[in-house]
């Protein structure tokens, strides 16, 4: 199994950019622009925020349940038959 390209658009790629250098290790590369307590504080709001969804979504689901059976109307149903 052959590594490298294929289509004739990628032989033209590879043959372009073949010579290319670049130059990107620098000292500020792997230095993480974000705070880690800032991504911990935005992970922290956007779990809780979840959270409370799915509790509200909980009780809505029960006073719907609720809600429904309450303004069900039941028809009594004689089972012997005369």
């Amino acid at each position: 199994m052959a590594i490298g390209a294929r289509e004739f658009i990628d032989k033209l790629l590879v043959e372009k950019y073949a010579q290319e250098k670049v130059d990107n290790h620098n000292e500020d590369a792997l230095v993480s622009k974000v705070s880690a307590d800032d991504m911990m504080y935005a992970m922290n709001a956007s779990a809780m925020t979840y959270k409370n969804m799915i509790q509200l979504n909980s009780r809505l689901t029960s006073v719907c349940y609720g809600v429904v059976s309450k303004s069900a109307k039941y028809n009594e149903f004689a089972g012997s038959r005369s």
